[in-house]
């Protein structure tokens, strides 16, 4: 893999880790701490794959200059995985978070919730890509629990089924919205048009 491909990796993955990360403590959840710690291997492992790479490419000294400038961007995105890593544990050695914790949560600028798709939803049986969630609703799924298992980053062609449990992110806006739709309370024909036109 190029070493631009290993940087989208490590920069779509340490963002992962992050908003997991912060699900896990929220909601308390071994099983998304436990992934972002194997997620956190997989970045130092790239990170390592960098610097191997970038030696390689080496072949003056302005090659170097600007290679350690791709070295540095690679270890920033690895302290972002290193402290994804730190709230991850917490979890796992059985912290449990302070309520202010959850009302700093509940008023940042981008919100996390949890939603459980109803038989009677009309995200049920379909696509990430067919429903738009991110340009309908301004919120993002962020992994998927499905029975005893997790999906992680799940992408355009991940099927949404009934009773699946979705981790999301985005506005406090669509989050009451992902609810609704999630519960089969409302339907996409019930967005609000000026909601759709803001994404």
């Amino acid at each position: 893999m190029s070493i631009k491909n290993l940087l989208i990796e490590m920069k779509n993955m340490s963002e992962l880790m992050v908003d997991l990360a912060y699900s896990a403590v929220l909601f308390n959840s071994k099983a998304a701490a436990e992934e972002v710690i194997t997620l956190e291997n997989e970045v130092n492992a790239m990170n390592y794959e960098i610097k191997k790479e970038s030696l390689v490419a080496a072949r003056s000294y302005e090659d170097a200059e600007k290679l350690t400038a791709l070295i540095e961007i690679a270890e920033a995105a690895e302290s972002m995985a290193n402290a994804a890593k730190d709230l991850a544990d917490l979890v796992i050695t059985g912290f449990k978070p302070h309520p202010v914790f959850k009302m700093v949560m509940e008023e940042s600028d981008k919100s996390i919730v949890r939603v459980t798709i109803d038989d009677s939803s009309e995200l049920a049986n379909n696509t990430l890509g067919d429903l738009l969630l991110v340009n309908r609703t301004g919120m993002r799924v962020i992994a998927i629990r499905r029975g005893v298992s997790w999906i992680y980053g799940p992408d355009k062609n991940t099927m949404l089924l009934a009773n699946d449990v979705l981790i999301l992110k985005g506005t406090d806006e669509g989050a009451e919205l992902l609810e609704k739709l999630a519960s089969g309370a409302c339907s996409f024909e019930d967005i609000p048009e000026e909601l759709e036109d803001e994404e």
